[in-house]
């Protein structure tokens, strides 16, 4: 009598590095502090995929098209024709209207320009990367130091070069539109060195109070099983 041995074929599929990025974005997408604040550009996977650049692009998007981004452009413009910032545009409806559009023009180029265009063009990541372990102090650091540094998308650490020029060229544009008494370069650099420590700010935010405040956050990567 032959024994004749069984040949066992093991089959792993495994998803392509695209699929296992839309996967991702599809939970950073549900990520609504309050149950209704957009936070789609923090991802709670350290090792999460790199974006494609049509992913930062429709990232870019939805954020730019939520409900909740028109919500705050009003609010915006209302703090600063109450101030009477923007003093050129004057007031009433018609200034009310000329600063709201300046206010969602600047979300609209900042957004695109700082977290779409730059990324792709320089291969870097625009989300904030949540560290969540470690102490209070070393916490605080990483997430002031990311206000300037960012992932790139080979995964290693990088000067945030998107950030920072998105915010400039974001501000040289409004330069187009803005009032003549609040225009030129100086203003320029004054608003990008503002939004870097707004930045800082909100990162802390997100280490410490944005995930508690946050519904559907996932502990686990959610392209694996």
């Amino acid at each position: 009598m032959l024994t004749i041995a069984t040949a066992v074929t093991e089959i792993r599929v495994v998803p392509s590095q695209l699929e296992v990025a839309e996967e991702q974005i599809k939970e950073q997408e549900k990520q609504r502090p309050l149950g209704f604040i957009p936070n789609f550009y923090v991802s709670y996977i350290t090792n999460a995929a790199p974006l494609t650049s049509k992913q930062k692009f429709e990232l870019a998007g939805k954020t730019i098209v939520d409900p909740v981004t028109f919500g705050l452009t009003a609010a915006v413009a209302g703090l600063q024709q109450a101030d009477n910032e923007l003093g050129g545009y004057g007031q009433g409806a018609q200034g009310y209207a000329k600063r709201y559009g300046a206010a969602y023009a600047d979300t609209v180029t900042g957004t695109l320009i700082g977290s779409a265009i730059l990324p792709s063009l320089l291969k870097q990541d625009p989300r904030y990367f949540y560290k969540g372990s470690g102490t209070k102090r070393s916490r605080v650091l990483y997430a002031m130091a990311n206000s300037v540094i960012c992932k790139g998308d080979n995964g290693h650490w990088q000067a945030n070069y998107s950030g920072i020029l998105g915010s400039l060229a974001a501000g040289g544009i409004s330069n187009l539109y803005y009032p003549a008494h609040d225009r030129g370069a100086g203003l320029t650099f004054e608003n990008t060195l503002i939004g870097i420590g707004a930045t800082a700010t909100a990162n802390v935010l997100q280490e410490f109070v944005v995930r508690k405040l946050t519904p559907h956050v996932h502990d686990h990567d959610p392209a694996k099983p």
